[in-house]
């Protein structure tokens, strides 16, 4: 049954590489990809602002998950 799963999926590579191709092309080719791209380039410089905005969600994340995890187990000694 593996062995089936697994060509089932080689069964998508190429039209998935052609597909994926096909899409840079339309957007490296086509006026709106360009100022997509244009646009893309020119607010780069903004990566660090979402850097720092993801490093800071991250430990929200991690400061929620010990709260989550202090409730829980307070609730299983409360059992």
């Amino acid at each position: 049954m593996r062995e089936k799963e697994i060509g089932a999926m080689r069964r998508w590579y190429l039209p998935l590489t052609v597909l994926g191709l096909a899409g840079l092309g339309a957007l490296i080719l086509t006026q709106r990809g360009r100022q997509a791209l244009g646009w893309l380039a020119y607010n780069f410089h903004q990566a660090d602002t979402l850097l720092q905005w993801n490093e800071t969600t991250q430990h929200e994340l991690e400061r929620l998950h010990a709260a989550v995890n202090q409730l829980a187990s307070s609730l299983g000694t409360a059992v």
